[in-house]
């Protein structure tokens, strides 16, 4: 998506201004023959009325707004559902909990292990113990 500030009218560049010295007369009188148009915004939908001769926005029709859901039971089943999926996560976020502590204490005891059979890794010399 292009970013806020672009220029999605493309075919404003294409209108010569009245005031160009350049343009030829029939420019002129051919904008002032073409009544005003209508295009779709790529953006959001909506419709904006663009007057050729002053290049300038009249009119604007918001999109139509997308209905969520068909019918009220199915805003209350996805309700229901939205709260299962709630609970369910709470129950997890329960049970990983409960099992932290083992989790810890396995994880702790396993490093003890490893820090006794393995001599190289005890207390580091100091500059002053060498002397």
């Amino acid at each position: 998506m292009p970013a806020r500030g672009t220029n999605y009218f493309r075919f404003r560049r294409e209108l010569p201004r009245a005031s160009d010295a350049a343009v030829p007369l029939q420019w002129g009188a051919m904008a002032k023959q073409m009544s005003a148009f209508e295009v779709a915004c790529p953006d959001c939908g909506a419709i904006l009325t663009v007057d050729p001769e002053t290049r300038s926005i009249i009119g604007h029709k918001s999109a139509p707004r997308k209905r969520t859901f068909e019918d009220f039971e199915g805003a209350a089943r996805a309700l229901r559902d939205q709260e299962e999926r709630k609970e369910s996560i709470f129950r997890q976020s329960m049970e990983s909990e409960r099992n932290k502590k083992d989790i810890m204490e396995r994880r702790f005891a396993e490093a003890v292990k490893r820090a006794k059979d393995d001599p190289s890794t005890g207390k580091p010399l100091r500059d002053f113990d060498l002397d």
